[in-house]
């Protein structure tokens, strides 16, 4: 779920799991604004965000909800929210080299790379590590991009087919929670094509789980049936993890 963070008269998304620690949740800040975690107060209608807590013990934060962020330094705004980042944007024939806001929207970058590289917006999709940067109004530091990070741009075609990367092969590692098979460690080879929703059949097939209800975990963020592990990010070698559960997700 995206939750909103607001700090010093700012503001920006973040994408949270209904499960995710608190403390993760900081050290994602950490990564966006460079504020160190024992710095940080997180609070939702005055309640603070106890670390050793997950979010699954604040039924108050829904989609949506703004969180207070207080920051207990003596960094400044501009300290925050002035932080730049070199990148390199790649295009078919070409490199730009581009220095960005950390707090830059996908949206922006690319209003960015249309300035610069002539590209028009409407046909420009963008991949980082195998992923697209599909929600324009991500922060580009929610998608993993930091310093010296490479992004590609791909046109789609007139007849608004993708031209998409080419499909790889992974070997993954499925590791089950102590509640399925005892924790388990499954390996598997599959592209990265696939949906999750097809893992999961070939979970089933294989009689490897009960045809019961439970979730993907890759970078503890709950994965989605529908989308592919090219759009999660998920790289070669990795670890997804099965929990029991099911997640109600809002419009």
């Amino acid at each position: 779920m995206r939750v909103i963070i607001v700090t010093w008269g700012r503001e920006f998304f973040l994408e949270i799991g209904p499960q995710e620690p608190v403390l993760e949740i900081k050290q994602k800040i950490e990564h966006l604004l460079g504020v160190p975690v024992h710095s940080q107060t997180l609070a939702v209608l005055g309640w603070e965000l106890i670390d050793g807590l997950d979010m699954d013990d604040y039924p108050i934060v829904k989609e949506g909800t703004r969180i207070d962020l207080t920051i207990q330094s003596n960094l400044k705004p501009s300290n925050l929210y002035g932080g730049k980042i070199q990148m390199t944007v790649k295009f078919s024939s070409r490199r730009i080299n581009l220095e960005v806001d950390r707090t830059e929207t996908v949206r922006s970058l690319k209003e960015k790379i249309h300035i610069l590289g002539g590209v028009p917006i409407k046909r420009m999709s963008l991949y980082f590590s195998g992923r697209e940067l599909e929600d324009e109004f991500c922060s580009i530091t929610e998608y993993g991009i930091r310093e010296s990070s490479e992004v590609v741009v791909f046109l789609n075609t007139l007849n608004r087919q993708k031209d998409k990367p080419p499909t790889r092969r992974l070997s993954l590692v499925v590791e089950t929670s102590s509640s399925l098979l005892n924790a388990a460690r499954i390996p598997l080879e599959l592209k990265d094509s696939c949906s999750v929703s097809d893992l999961k059949e070939l979970l089933l097939s294989m009689k490897i789980l009960p045809p019961d209800d439970y979730i993907l975990i890759h970078k503890q963020r709950i994965m989605r049936d529908t989308c592919s592990l090219q759009w999660h990010g998920v790289e070669d070698g990795e670890s997804l993890y099965v929990f029991r559960g099911t997640v109600n997700r809002i419009a």
